[in-house]
């Protein structure tokens, strides 16, 4: 289970790295080295970088999402999962991630009506993790 965790936790931080450069005007939302399907166009994916939903706290979802899945990766290789109280705090961080999901899932599909497939994806990819940390051992 934690081979599992640790590629989602990669997917989902190289996904967050992306939306962040992309928030931050690092990387083009089209650049050329990024596969197709990946790429944002300027009418879906990259519009939603800089409306007021993606950002929390003045920061980019993203960025916290960086965070999230670099200390998720790190609490799960350093047996951190294993003490009760980091264990409860990332079960909660996850549940956290979960609903903002949903809220922003719901946002993308009747509010922005935007398909972005990465959006998405990072949305499942939570949601993932949220189940597993709830099943694990």
């Amino acid at each position: 289970m934690l081979w599992v965790l640790l590629v989602l936790c990669l997917a989902g931080a190289v996904i967050s790295s992306y939306f962040t450069g992309v928030a931050y005007h690092w990387v083009r939302p089209d650049a050329r080295w990024i596969p197709p399907v990946c790429r944002m166009g300027e009418a879906t994916c990259a519009s939603i970088v800089f409306t007021p939903r993606a950002r929390v706290f003045g920061v980019p979802n993203s960025l916290l999402g960086q965070i999230y899945y670099v200390a998720l990766a790190a609490a799960a290789t350093g047996g951190l999962l294993a003490a009760p109280l980091p264990y409860r705090l990332l079960v909660a961080a996850s549940g956290v991630t979960v609903l903002l999901g949903v809220y922003l899932s719901y946002s993308l599909l009747f509010v922005t009506r935007v398909p972005c497939v990465l959006c998405f994806t990072s949305h499942a990819i939570n949601g993932v993790l949220f189940v597993l940390l709830l099943l694990w051992p």
